[in-house]
């Protein structure tokens, strides 16, 4: 009778690349709300809160950090492809969004691109308002190279 009951049992750490960028997006999210966060140590918080394996933990650090790393070429892209939009008045959820889908698009290079803009979408509509997806999904569409010049990138920022 010393078994715990099924609901007290200790969880399996997460995997998966969904989870990750949802803690990537979660944890550049608050760097940006909270300008001087320690990036690190905001990851770490999250990865110990959302339970994730050592694998789904390192991919989210490595978009995280590849985010913080290249953020003024990915702002400098996301305002070529939404220059009605500036990144500076874009919603936070938005932005980062685009900066995870935008690294991994230009920098990390191991997932198709329609997979990456399915995933942000997906953030997008998990996070965002409800033009978000529509937005994200036109800009990174352009970037992607669906489209042949920039325009409205599909809607408003959410």
């Amino acid at each position: 009778m010393n078994e715990r009951p099924s609901w007290r049992r200790p969880r399996e750490p997460r995997g998966g690349r969904h989870p990750a960028r949802k803690l990537a997006l979660q944890t550049l999210f608050e760097i940006d709300l909270n300008r001087g966060a320690d990036a690190k140590e905001t990851w770490e918080r999250g990865k110990f809160r959302a339970g994730l394996n050592e694998n789904a933990g390192a991919f989210a650090w490595e978009l995280v950090s590849g985010v913080t790393e290249h953020r003024h070429e990915l702002d400098e892209e996301i305002g070529e492809l939404a220059p009605e939009f500036p990144i500076d008045q874009m919603p936070r959820i938005d932005r980062n969004v685009l900066r995870i889908a935008l690294f991994e698009m230009r920098f990390a290079g191991d997932a198709p691109a329609s997979v990456i803009i399915d995933e942000a979408v997906e953030l997008a509509k998990l996070f965002g308002s409800e033009a978000s997806a529509k937005f994200v999904n036109g800009v990174l569409a352009t970037a992607a190279g669906g489209k042949d010049e920039p325009a409205d990138a599909g809607g408003e920022p959410g």
